[in-house]
């Protein structure tokens, strides 16, 4: 009952009984459907997160991880409790939430075939459909080989492509394939060059893939490995050359020459300390929205096609733009927006979507 209250609750602070916004499919969030509860699913999934061990430092080995509902692994605590992905009132709230936001396009983690992410996706693209928005996958790398890969593709094309709610562009599905340097380019290629012994091009499973740019001097793996294009997502900006908003310029320059797409991804911060203690460094306050104002600003400078934000809902890296609640217990205070309203991300985003709509009309 408090939790349907709250639901409740923000869809009026939102406007979210209104349909009249647009939704721009030039704007993609990352979106986390991997939170779950004992009321829908028996234990809580992602919000009872381990501390991650750091790579050579033994001192954070056995730190002990959080039990979730009041005690998270994240370092702000979501206006909407520690919600399921698997329920319909929540899925439905957000789709109001981003539909409210301006925001077209969702791109949803997914982990294969059977996983639990995967079970939500019919929910989602229902929802998703209610609301005038897009789905498109943001694959992980649970994938060891390029015929892994193919097959998770067979199986997307037939269980959802399909779906009117499933994104395309030219045409053709669309996903975001993280951490692709995982797998060597000549792995990719046999999948992604025409050439290749599991080439999808030309076949049904054909789409536009776009590949994580990461460090330096990618350009060989992107032109090689056929893939269409690459996008950034790290919020934190200067983490790695691909987020570092100063090479911007030349990745969106290098990509215009190379017939790449080119998406640029912007955050409104970043604090990972609950799960990475040692990790402090790479924190980005959020200056009371200015570091996202700035990232936007870049973002749009390269006159990028699509720009992603990162993200709706990645609590455990505080990058989320969900509205976030005030919260104290024993031995830890959770962050909150500074003052601000818990829908100001959500209404910024909204403030700028229209703004580069009305530029480019000009």
């Amino acid at each position: 009952m408090k939790q349907a209250f709250t639901y409740l609750f923000l869809a009026l602070i939102l406007g979210s009984c209104s349909n009249n916004t647009q939704p721009d499919y030039t704007i993609h969030t990352f979106y986390y459907n991997w939170y779950g509860n004992p009321e829908h699913d028996s234990t809580y999934l992602h919000w009872a997160h381990q501390v991650l061990p750091h790579w050579s430092d033994t001192t954070w080995n056995h730190v002990p991880g959080f039990p979730g509902g009041e005690n998270i692994g994240a370092n702000y605590y979501p206006a909407l409790g520690c919600y399921s992905c698997s329920d319909t009132t929540l899925v439905r709230t957000h789709m109001q939430m981003i539909r409210q936001a301006g925001i077209g396009t969702l791109a949803i983690t997914w982990w294969g075939k059977g996983s639990f992410e995967d079970s939500t996706i019919p929910l989602y693209l229902q929802e998703a459909e209610r609301e005038h928005l897009k789905i498109v996958l943001h694959i992980e790398p649970f994938y060891n080989s390029a015929e892994e890969f193919r097959s998770q593709l067979q199986y997307i094309v037939t269980a959802y492509a399909n779906h009117p709610a499933f994104y395309r562009r030219n045409g053709k599905p669309f996903y975001y394939v993280y951490d692709s340097y995982r797998l060597p380019k000549e792995e990719w290629a046999r999948l992604l060059q025409p050439t290749g012994d599991l080439s999808v091009r030309s076949t049904p499973l054909d789409a536009t893939f776009i590949g994580l740019w990461v460090h330096e001097n990618e350009q060989a793996f992107f032109l090689e490995s056929g893939f269409d294009g690459f996008y950034t997502y790290f919020a934190s900006d200067g983490f790695v050359y691909g987020s570092t908003t100063s090479n911007w310029p030349f990745m969106a320059k290098w990509a215009e020459e190379n017939g790449k797409l080119f998406i640029p991804c912007v955050g409104p911060g970043y604090k990972d300390t609950r799960i990475r203690p040692w990790n402090n460094a790479n924190t980005k306050p959020r200056e009371c929205g200015a570091y996202f104002k700035r990232m936007w600003d870049s973002a749009v400078a390269t006159s990028a096609p699509i720009i992603g934000i990162t993200s709706f809902n990645e609590w455990h890296e505080g990058t989320q733009i969900e509205p976030a609640t005030e919260k104290n217990i024993s031995d830890f205070t959770y962050d909150d927006y500074e003052g601000l309203s818990p829908d100001f991300y959500l209404q910024s985003v909204k403030r700028w979507i229209d703004s580069r709509s009305t530029s480019q009309d000009k």
